[in-house]
């Protein structure tokens, strides 16, 4: 048994490095003194999505944090293409988006300006992000306006803007009513469809395909 499960493993890593996957292993993360998790492990290849699940408290945006090298980890490896995925941090910063918790919104641009800004940043269209979450009617509205579900939207219409291989989504959904959820479909289904990868924290299902879970 011990045997099978080491060519398995061995296998999957193969297949990580040959399809530029993002590969966690032994990952173990302190905050304080508390152990957050530990032996951690997991495979996301291109076009594919996985929800991290797990009561509060669990790790869940914790791993995410480490995943976007915003926290060390005290053990274990991340891979990208079977390449330390940290050696280089710009370049590991270039490959992802990272939605948070907050919405990180200049509260007295507008939001079309909120998103010009990163556009500055990461380049992209504009428009196009903004009608990606149906945002076009408040486009020229302050941020500190908006509703709470809006600014969300706002802060997730930046994923419309330039590509990147890697999104990092903790709790997305969070504030959006049914409607706007489901504007997230077509967003989340292009971006896997292009090859991208989605790694996402969540309570609440998302309107993906057919996600993986890893529950923590």
């Amino acid at each position: 048994m011990e045997e099978g499960a080491r060519q398995a493993r061995e296998a999957g890593v193969l297949e990580a490095e040959r399809s530029g996957a993002l590969e966690a292993r032994d990952l173990a993360c302190w905050r304080g003194e508390r152990l957050v998790f530990a032996d951690l492990g997991f495979v996301l290849r291109p076009g594919e999505a996985m929800l991290l699940t797990g009561a509060n408290g669990a790790g869940k945006s914790t791993l995410l944090r480490v995943v976007a090298g915003l926290l060390p980890a005290m053990e274990g490896t991340l891979l990208w293409g079977g390449a330390d995925a940290l050696a280089d941090r710009v370049a590991h910063g270039a490959r992802l988006r990272y939605l948070g918790h907050m919405d990180a919104l200049k509260p007295a641009l507008t939001a079309r300006e909120n998103l010009d800004f990163f556009r500055r940043l990461h380049g992209g269209d504009t428009d196009a992000a903004l009608d990606a979450l149906d945002l076009r009617p408040l486009a020229d509205l302050p941020a500190r306006v908006l509703s709470s579900g809006q600014k969300r939207r706002l802060a997730l219409a930046r994923l419309a803007l330039a590509p990147a291989p890697l999104w990092l989504l903790d709790e997305p959904t969070v504030g959006l009513d049914a409607a706007s959820v489901e504007r997230l479909r077509p967003l989340l289904a292009a971006h896997l469809g292009r090859g991208g990868m989605i790694l996402a924290a969540t309570h609440l299902p998302l309107p993906l395909a057919a996600p993986r879970e890893l529950r923590l």
